[in-house]
């Protein structure tokens, strides 16, 4: 049924049918103008497989694969036409699409808005301090700022070292005072039970 389908499809550009068949004849006609914008022997052998008609297969591969040949897929086009008297079936018209493609352009991601506010802003300020000679002025300053934060950096560096020092010196003597005492204690009480003797 799909393949006598098929044929007509191609053969006449549009045929009446159901939805559901319009979606299935759909997927085997994209397949089949695919085979014939290859051109090849063994595409042309695929084709003349499924389509038995031999002037309706050198129509695919002469007339509508030039057709196509810039259009990246969606060959057919489906319209519904309503319901069919007698069974309420719903019915559509599947054909071939004629007209010529145009690709569409690709689009440039534009830049948010907060970004591009903010890059205007900088850059009418710097024009302005440009005009009035304040940008040799600023570059200094930025000097003297970045030297400034090295140091401060530096000296932040090395009190943190210092303090980490101190910790480290305390922890030991306290772990010294502690083995002290803990040694001193038996000493203690060895010593005891000798005085009790005498």
């Amino acid at each position: 049924m799909f393949r006598n389908m098929a044929t007509d499809l191609l053969r006449n550009g549009k045929i009446n049918t159901t939805d559901t068949r319009a979606k299935e004849i759909r997927r085997v006609v994209e397949k089949l103008v695919t085979l014939g914008k290859n051109g090849s022997l063994h595409a042309r052998r695929k084709a003349l497989g499924y389509i038995r008609d031999r002037a309706v297969v050198e129509k695919l591969f002469s007339e509508l694969a030039q057709r196509y040949m810039e259009r990246p897929g969606g060959y057919t086009r489906i319209v519904k036409l309503g319901y069919r008297r007698g069974d309420n079936a719903p019915i559509s018209l599947i054909e071939l699409v004629t007209e010529e493609y145009k690709a569409k352009r690709k689009r440039r991601k534009a830049k948010p808005k907060a970004e591009a506010e903010s890059a205007q802003k900088k850059s009418s300020k710097k024009k302005s301090a440009e005009e009035l000679g304040l940008v040799e002025q600023e570059d200094a300053v930025e000097s003297q700022v970045d030297e400034q934060g090295e140091v401060e950096v530096t000296e932040a560096k090395s009190s943190k070292e210092n303090s980490k020092k101190e910790s480290t010196k305390e922890t030991a003597q306290d772990e010294t005072e502690m083995t002290e005492t803990e040694s001193s204690e038996p000493k203690e009480q060895a010593d005891s039970p000798e005085k009790t003797e005498d």
